[in-house]
């Protein structure tokens, strides 16, 4: 069965784009936690970054990549934070890899 991430690469679910290559998706988080929340998703299904393999470096790091262009493009220039969670106990709730880029305010720490 396909994640909800999947069906938005494919189209078969709507979503708020902010950003798309060859190997990514950006879409806004519709449960964002602040003002501005996206989530960087590759197109690959990786399960969970415990579950990444040597071989997916150049995605990984595209990842990374990816939110730091989308942080200058949207002025996060105070700050900005990248999360990804693994595992139930992470706060994991897709299991398909993704990323959280926020910004927009102060953001405390720990983060809960």
């Amino acid at each position: 069965m396909a994640t909800i991430f999947e069906k938005i690469i494919n189209r078969e679910i709507p979503a708020e784009i902010i950003y798309e290559d060859e190997v990514c998706i950006s879409i806004k988080d519709i449960q964002a936690q602040a003002p501005f929340h996206a989530l960087i998703i590759p197109k690959k299904l990786i399960s969970r970054i415990a579950e990444a393999k040597d071989t997916d470096s150049q995605i990984l790091g595209h990842l990374l990549l990816i939110a730091k262009k989308i942080a200058i493009e949207k002025n996060l220039d105070e700050g900005f934070r990248i999360v990804i969670n693994n595992g139930p106990n992470g706060g994991e709730s897709v299991p398909h890899l993704h990323l959280h880029l926020l910004g927009g305010r102060k953001l405390t720490w720990p983060p809960g």
